[in-house]
């Protein structure tokens, strides 16, 4: 006889005990409903059902897992790596008789499959009924493929399961392995819910995980394909990211470098829920120019995010401190975050996930990926990267953050290209290169667009030293920036060193002088 649910409660979402998927599920899964989980062995099938029948006994639930593919001693050793403790829930072994060492339910006759199969189901039903949980965890269905021995009779036998479930008002995840591709469509015509996990590994670095939802009746789900990474602690998912779902207000301000030449340049500085480009050779000072934004800011108080691929940790810091930068007292702050990672070992939602989590958890408000070369070696293979960054970046904007990408561009000299185009995503556009005068070699900068305001359309030599970044004033007589071979042909008087040497001033400080 079926238990009494009240219609407002049934088929309501009900949390996963997975971060992530229940934004993806839209709440959860369907309670009082069957949910199969399928996808290849070691997809993680087991961890997510863990993870559901944990959360249900942190709510007070009663939670089974019948295994007919793993033994308890197996499921305790997994709960342990990942830190967890099994008390509580129910582990019913499903020993098929045949398999059985106990000789009173071993056959002594020819084995016959009806009888096999039916014993199992019903030993199964059994503990149900006995247990009364309202989380169930059937491990996995591919036991009972094999003992029916056809299509109709797997599809009766799960159809029989699945009528059980209901009249306990039970929620039930399947898992299936996947051992038999033809019979798939005959479980998702009969599930509630069809969640796949894959895994996709590249030719170098680990492998990717993902899920997406094939079907789940009568719930706006977020479809397409999420990341999902193991790690002790269980599995995190990171839904894929959709800009138009996330809005915020903020005060639309322009922020200043605390360099007066670069922000002139600039127009002002940088607007808030924007993202700027900074492209060029690499060593012709980009990520130093960037650093001018973050320390800036982290000196106002506002959280800072780095997103590094390039360089470590350590010697981000370091080469900071060596250009008058010291990051160090930000960190033990609190008020900066440097995320360093492998490109060999990150997907997109991964990535994407740690961005926002520093925006979300931590209170960012300018961020710093460096670079994207780096990231366009960690999506490799991935035809969809600018698409993905769009997302990313539009996402940010719509936050309100100070964004700054930094591009490096093929070779040091002569003609240069991008290995990818980025440009339309971004609001700002600064172009650094390097180029001889007086017998040496030097860097130039110049802002290409700027599409909330006017910006210079002039040329200025800067240069990197242990006070920081020192813009001069605008150059003229220039040639063959845009091509990638910049020739000054203007007075040597009007470069910086030169500058310096007329009056024994540096130029800043000359600056300054001036003023007062």
């Amino acid at each position: 006889m079926m238990m009494p649910v009240n219609p407002a409660h049934d088929a309501r979402p009900i949390p996963t005990g997975v971060p992530g998927l229940d934004h993806i599920l839209s709440g959860g899964y369907a309670a009082h409903r069957a949910h199969l989980i399928e996808g290849r062995p070691g997809g993680g099938k087991t961890t997510l059902g863990l993870q559901f029948l944990l959360d249900g006994q942190a709510q007070g639930e009663r939670s089974l897992y019948i295994t007919l593919s793993e033994s308890k001693r197996e499921l305790l050793s997994v709960a342990e790596r990942h830190g967890w403790s099994l008390d509580g829930i129910d582990i019913y072994e499903l020993v098929p008789p045949e398999l059985s060492l106990d000789s009173e339910l071993q056959q002594s006759l020819v084995h016959s499959s009806d009888l096999e199969l039916g014993e199992t189901v019903r030993m199964a039903l059994a503990e149900i009924e006995r247990v009364k949980p309202s989380r169930v965890v059937f491990d996995s269905l591919s036991e009972i493929r094999l003992l029916s021995q056809g299509s109709l009779r797997y599809r009766r036998q799960v159809l029989a399961l699945k009528s059980y479930f209901l009249l306990n008002n039970a929620t039930v995840l399947m898992l299936d392995d996947l051992s038999s591709e033809e019979d798939d469509l005959n479980l998702h015509s009969i599930s509630h819910a069809v969640i796949r996990l894959e895994q996709v590994t590249p030719a170098y670095g680990a492998a990717r995980r993902r899920l997406h939802v094939i079907k789940m009746r009568g719930t706006e789900y977020q479809g397409g394909y999420h990341d999902f990474v193991i790690k002790k602690g269980g599995i995190r998912v990171h839904p894929r990211l959709v800009a138009s779902d996330h809005h915020r207000s903020f005060a639309k301000d322009t922020v200043e470098s605390g360099v007066p030449e670069l922000d002139q340049v600039l127009g002002g500085g940088l607007d808030r829920g924007t993202t700027s480009l900074l492209i060029g050779p690499s060593g012709a000072g980009k990520s130093t120019l960037a650093l001018s934004y973050l320390i800036a800011g982290l000196r106002r108080g506002e959280h800072g995010v780095v997103i590094s691929f390039d360089e470590t940790r350590g010697i981000f810091v370091q080469r900071a401190a060596s250009v008058g930068m010291p990051l160090a007292e930000f960190l033990d702050a609190g008020l900066l975050r440097i995320e360093q990672i492998d490109p060999a070992d990150v997907s997109a939602g991964d990535f994407a996930g740690r961005i926002r989590d520093a925006v979300e958890n931590d209170g960012a408000r300018l961020v710093l990926i460096d670079s994207l070369t780096g990231y366009m070696s960690a999506m490799a293979g991935q035809p969809f990267l600018v698409l993905q960054m769009h997302e990313l970046v539009t996402y940010l904007n719509q936050q309100g953050i100070v964004t700054i990408l930094i591009l490096a561009q093929h070779g040091m000299v002569g003609r240069m290209e991008s290995p990818v185009d980025l440009t339309y995503v971004s609001d700002t556009v600064v172009m650094l290169r390097f180029f001889e005068a007086a017998g040496r070699v030097r860097r130039a900068l110049s802002v290409l667009k700027k599409r909330t305001g006017p910006h210079e359309d002039t040329i200025r030599e800067f240069k990197i030293d242990s006070g920081g970044l020192r813009v001069g004033e605008p150059l003229h007589n220039f040639r063959g920036v845009l091509t990638g071979v910049p020739t000054y042909d203007g007075h040597r008087d009007d470069l910086l060193d030169e500058r310096t040497k007329a009056d024994g001033k540096p130029l800043n400080q000359r600056g300054s002088d001036a003023a007062s």
